[in-house]
């Protein structure tokens, strides 16, 4: 599935809106030892994690109607971290889908850290550039599997016609 998000322009500092995609579907093992001893820091927390159930919508054809396709399983929080961002007490939020609290929770200290410029650069090369790696080879081997599954149909007047295509008399 491709997201806009993934791709991530060069030579421009990422967007809130950018890594906090990147973030939602990091996973837990990419996450804990890249934010070292922030990831052991005990937040303020403005919104301990909490799962809940989130409505998924479609489109029939991508541009049809909208319609209600199912729920799915999301975990949020909002937390504070003091001493990080210039301006005093940065606010880091995490979405992430199931029910891990300790995933939001760092998608939320990423989120905070990422706030103050001093350190974005480090923290898109060290944490947001392997996630995308790995999203990428991620959506690589799942365009695979649904390779070696596809099927070609003929239609009926190629397979009626003969090896160039054209009709033969069979008289």
């Amino acid at each position: 599935m491709f997201h806009a998000f993934d791709n991530h322009p060069a030579r421009r500092p990422p967007s809130r809106a950018q890594w906090m995609a990147v973030l939602a579907r990091a996973p837990l093992s990419m996450l804990e030892p890249a934010l070292g001893e922030h990831a052991r820091r005990t937040p303020q927390w403005l919104r301990a994690p909490e799962t809940g159930l989130m409505m998924v919508q479609g489109r029939a054809g991508g541009t049809g109607e909208r319609f209600n396709l199912g729920e799915i399983t999301v975990t949020r929080c909002a937390l504070r971290l003091h001493g990080v961002a210039h301006e005093g007490a940065a606010v880091g939020v995490g979405y992430v889908l199931g029910r891990s609290h300790r995933q939001a929770q760092l998608a939320a200290v990423a989120d905070a850290l990422l706030q103050d410029p001093a350190q974005q650069e480090a923290l898109d090369a060290q944490l947001l550039a392997p996630v995308r790696k790995h999203l990428a080879r991620e959506r690589a081997e799942r365009h695979a599997r649904a390779q070696g599954s596809k099927v070609e149909f003929f239609t009926v007047a190629r397979e009626a016609g003969g090896i160039d295509g054209s009709e033969e008399d069979s008289e």
